[in-house]
């Protein structure tokens, strides 16, 4: 037979033993300081920045061509995402791209070029870096189990 408590309450509310306390500690990744979850702040400003500057560079090669820039800003990101770890802005406001060498571990890795790539492709999209996880980390990086980190 059910009883009221097998049941629960609306009273008790939800269960949140399983909710992190901030983004990145269910990937072992200090709460702030280098090697954290890069903010949306800086993930912003990067993408800003990455944005003018292949505007400026399309402007110049492209006249201002609006899918030129869209291209430019792929190449960016597949090259220097891919070999760096990183895109001009990303270095600019201190932050890096990294994969996780194994599923479930704290152990990380360079990106790689087909992370550059997919990451890319996905980033031109935009709605796949808008849906974020618990981690900030969105279906562009949850595709290549990558993660922004704080360089310093």
């Amino acid at each position: 037979m059910v009883d009221r408590k097998d049941l629960g309450s609306w009273m008790s509310g939800p269960d949140t033993s399983h909710i992190s306390k901030y983004p990145g500690e269910r990937l072992g990744l200090p709460e702030t300081g280098v090697g954290s979850i890069a903010r949306a702040g800086r993930r912003i400003l990067a993408l800003i920045i990455d944005w003018a500057l292949c505007m400026l560079i399309g402007y110049f090669l492209f006249q201002g061509a609006a899918l030129a820039t869209l291209g430019i800003f792929l190449v960016e990101q597949i090259v220097l995402v891919g070999t760096l770890g990183y895109s001009v802005g990303h270095r600019i406001v201190n932050i890096h791209v990294v994969r996780q060498a194994r599923a479930g571990t704290t152990e990380f890795a360079a990106a790689g070029l087909l992370a550059g790539v997919v990451r890319g492709l996905l980033l031109c999209l935009l709605i796949p870096a808008v849906i974020t996880d618990p981690d900030h980390r969105g279906l562009h990086d949850k595709a290549m189990n990558t993660i922004l980190v704080r360089r310093g």
